[in-house]
């Protein structure tokens, strides 16, 4: 497994009972959706959350938040904090927010 379950579970937590949501194993990890949409995930080191581009810059003024690039560009519209980050619920709570507001706002796959 390329992903740490433990982080998994918190963010099943975070998440709660939403209708739509599911879970995939993508990007060597496991994403969660809402309505087909990613929303946010965990991969091996931490966890990544898409934000979308209209809340892209307050999403990275948190401190510990970074900018995803799993090919070394990055990717705009996502943001990954590392596992110890994933620990402080003041920075992952908007985090799953912004993702979820994200989410919510697009259109269901």
């Amino acid at each position: 497994m390329a992903y740490d379950e433990g982080l998994a579970a918190q963010m099943r937590d975070d998440l709660g009972p939403l209708d739509g949501l599911s879970e995939r194993k993508m990007f060597g990890g496991l994403c969660f959706q809402l309505n087909g949409n990613m929303v946010c995930g965990v991969h091996k080191g931490g966890g990544m959350f898409r934000v979308g581009k209209p809340r892209y810059e307050a999403a990275l003024a948190i401190k510990g938040v970074e900018r995803l690039s799993f090919t070394r560009r990055p990717m705009g519209e996502m943001v990954e904090i590392s596992d110890a980050v994933m620990a402080d619920d003041a920075v992952r709570a908007p985090l799953i927010e912004m993702a979820l507001e994200n989410a919510r706002s697009l259109p269901p796959k």
